[in-house]
């Protein structure tokens, strides 16, 4: 039988949380993987989960557009072509009154959540198209928050609200290229981001609770099924929630 060339994916915000856990599971499952994020020493403790695996490390700002272009330039000159990228890197702004919200961090976490998302997407597009075979995958994580929002969180809701038309969009202006883009949406997820959710959150009600986290595992393990199909086939939304967090129904 001839032999299937690896797949190749480029993983953001890999350095931590969920990143890291998805990394380590597509690494597992024979990928070659582009890590990208802010912290280097981060990244390279990512790579060491593989044990060898092809990896590469990519120091990168998502919200920069030379940035983001240099990532895609290296993956392609060191993998050959993209199959796969997980729009992951995100970031919050404190819990803050919605009168009281700083523009810089409103900016900010549009700059990091939206813009960002964007620019991989936009730069994945143009390599997806032109490669031989052509097409990939793009799966962005969306969030519980892009349903509903925690109180206090108007930037990070906006901004994954957002990631659902961007996701729709891409989606519609991929099948022309053979490009498929599906959403995951994910609740308490058990990571180092997420350990205040155990220890209690703000509620609607205006109290402060903990509330159920699930093992990322779960994630990794989701996210794996969705880029596994083939690309005739797609998962447009998928959500992976903690089964007793407060979310469906009145919490």
């Amino acid at each position: 039988m001839p032999k299937v060339a690896a797949r190749v994916a480029i993983v953001t915000g890999a350095g931590s949380g969920i990143g890291r856990a998805v990394s380590a599971a597509l690494m597992a499952e024979g990928w070659n993987v582009a890590l990208a994020g802010r912290r280097e020493a981060e990244l390279a403790a990512t790579a060491a989960l593989g044990e060898g695996a092809p990896c590469q490390v990519h120091a990168t700002d998502i919200s920069d557009e030379s940035s983001v272009d240099a990532l895609f330039a290296a993956t392609k000159a060191r993998f050959g072509r993209l199959d796969l990228l997980f729009n992951n890197a995100g970031t919050g702004a404190p819990a803050t009154a919605l009168e009281d919200h700083s523009l810089e961090h409103w900016k900010r976490v549009v700059d990091v959540n939206l813009t960002g998302a964007f620019l991989c997407t936009r730069a994945a597009f143009r390599l997806m198209k032109d490669q031989d075979p052509r097409g990939g995958r793009i799966i962005n994580n969306g969030s519980i928050s892009a349903h509903a929002p925690r109180p206090r969180s108007i930037a990070y809701t906006a901004t994954k609200h957002a990631i659902t038309g961007l996701t729709r969009s891409t989606s519609l202006d991929g099948r022309a290229y053979d490009i498929a883009c599906g959403q995951i949406d994910i609740g308490n997820a058990a990571t180092d981001m997420t350990r205040q959710i155990a220890r209690g959150v703000p509620q609607a009600d205006g109290t402060l609770k903990p509330e159920p986290v699930m093992d990322v595992k779960a994630v990794a393990d989701a996210v794996l099924y969705m880029a596994g199909l083939p690309l005739g086939a797609n998962v447009q939304f998928m959500t992976v929630m903690a089964t007793q967090m407060p979310f469906v129904g009145r919490g």
